[in-house]
Order: C-alpha cells, then structure tokens, then sequence
C-alpha cells in the first residue's frame, strides 16, 4: 500500500510584527498572500542553499488556471482568444497607409 502525503502541512510561525508587515507589503507588491510568499522565499532559500528535497512538489501556478484547450485568452499570450483575426484599434482597419 503506497502511503500519502498531507496535501499541505501547517505550521504555527511566530513573527515580529514588523517582519509580518514588511513581508505583508512585499506580498501585496507581487500579488500573493503573506503565506505564498512566505513559501515562495523558504522554498527559494532552500532552493539556492541546494537543499531542496527532489521530491518536494513544485510551486502552484499563480493566477487563473489555462483553459483546457489550451488557447490563450485576452492579456494571457495574445489578444484575442477565439483565433480570429482582429483589426488594429486605429480605425485602419489593418490597411496599410495610402501613398501618393
């Protein structure tokens, strides 16, 4: 019987509250909650100090999950996500400049 492991493990972290805070503010600036980057910065010290296990799970993506075709959607990888091709907001139409 193979045995599992916990999905997360909780740990109680005593801190000066100005380190909450300041790691609160730098949270806040990358868009993550105080506890992903409370994760984010131990998983990257171990990381770097070569001691992160190789059975660690990686990190969660952030932000909202891809499709699951596989196309991009607005502000992802292209502006448009039906695949379609869209004219330039300029009012050109995508055509090029008259000459004379």
């Amino acid at each position: 019987m193979t045995e599992r492991r916990p999905a997360r493990k909780q740990v109680l972290l005593r801190l000066d509250p100005a380190v909450h805070d300041a790691l609160a503010r730098w949270a806040g600036d990358e868009l993550r909650s105080t506890n992903a980057q409370i994760d984010y910065l131990l998983r990257r010290a171990l990381r770097d100090a070569g001691r992160l296990p190789g059975d660690a799970r990686p990190h969660p993506r952030r932000g909202r999950p891809r499709r699951a075709d596989g196309a991009a959607g607005p502000g992802r990888d292209g502006p448009a996500s039906d695949g379609a091709e869209h004219p330039p907001p300029d009012g050109t139409g995508g055509a090029p400049p008259a000459t004379t």
